[in-house]
């Protein structure tokens, strides 16, 4: 068996559905920012899966995905769910303030939570696949950060076996601004026997926080793992910070989904920030209409940090069929 064969194998009945499905699903949009600037929740280290201990924000994150699936049944196609999950792996327990089983824990109540909006909104959207999140190891934006392949490997393995075990449908790395440790967390879910999405974040200038080219992120990831991601996709970056890198049918099939920023800020000036910039949201449904026009092959779309079911709206209404204000 070649490893294509061996990647092939692993994947879902669900995940080889959403692959053939000719619709382009719908995401949600910036969840923690939504959570901090919006709500009002404290998120230490940024780590949103703590919020899941507190019943008053599980009820805000109810509303919150709510929203969203209800645009997705307006659009009549499917959902990707995520579980908030970003900063809840066992390395991220000191700052986080738990234990490493404390984080544990945390990641599987995220997954039960989740699964429970499912099964409210199965009947009306279809279908919803349960995507585990997994964040980098350490800050996504700092370019001098160094981690080997080997090292991220190791660093990811547990969160991606724990998510194996709890039932999600893929797992998707958010916010990678480093090709090692992409690849490292790529070769951790084929052992781990889990479908994977690598999403990469970039600068203003559409390189990687570390100056890597987007074209040889997606490239070189895939020739150190035969292929082994389901697809690529941008996140955290606003559309004219990637969308003029986005000229080669050689490697843009690959890239099959897009969470985008609603601020033209840099990452370092998104950081000093102390109120949140939301952008323009029919601006964003627009600049996503011109996004599908580059990247024929989109599976998913949603937004990232500063945006809400507002900008998402817009989006779906620019992008999909079916879709009324």
């Amino acid at each position: 068996m070649t490893i294509k064969d061996h990647i092939a194998a692993f994947h879902t009945d669900a995940t080889r559905s959403y692959l053939a499905d000719p619709r382009t699903y719908l995401t949600d949009g910036g969840f923690e920012t939504s959570m901090l600037f919006l709500e009002g929740f404290d998120l230490p280290a940024f780590a949103a899966c703590v919020l899941l201990e507190d019943d008053v924000a599980r009820v805000a994150m109810d509303r919150y995905f709510d929203r969203f699936l209800a645009m997705a049944e307006t659009a009549r196609t499917g959902f990707v769910l995520d579980t908030n999950t970003w900063r809840s792996g066992t390395h991220w327990a000191d700052a986080v303030g738990r234990s490493p089983t404390q984080m544990q824990d945390l990641t599987r109540e995220a997954v039960r939570f989740a699964k429970a909006i499912r099964a409210r909104w199965q009947h009306r959207v279809s279908p919803i696949l349960l995507n585990g999140v997994i964040g980098p190891a350490g800050d996504a934006y700092d370019g001098t950060l160094a981690l080997d392949a080997t090292a991220a490997e190791a660093i990811h393995a547990p969160q991606i076996a724990l998510f194996a075990t709890c039932g999600v449908d893929l797992v998707t790395a958010l916010t990678f601004g480093s090709m090692p440790e992409a690849i490292g967390l790529a070769r951790a879910s084929v052992k781990a026997g889990m479908p994977v999405a690598i999403s990469f974040t970039v600068e203003t200038d559409g390189r990687l926080p570390d100056g890597t080219p987007l074209t040889r992120a997606v490239l070189e990831t895939d020739a150190a793992t035969g292929d082994a991601p389901l697809y690529y996709m941008i996140n955290c970056a606003h559309p004219e910070h990637f969308r003029d890198v986005l000229n080669d049918e050689a490697w843009c099939h690959r890239i099959r989904g897009v969470r985008a920023n609603a601020s033209r800020l840099s990452h370092a000036e998104l950081d000093e920030a102390k109120t949140l910039d939301d952008g323009d949201p029919e601006e964003f449904g627009a600049l996503h209409a011109d996004l599908s026009r580059k990247l024929p092959a989109l599976k998913v779309v949603g937004g990232c940090c500063g945006t809400d079911h507002r900008h998402v709206g817009c989006m779906a209404q620019a992008m999909l069929p079916s879709t009324v204000a």
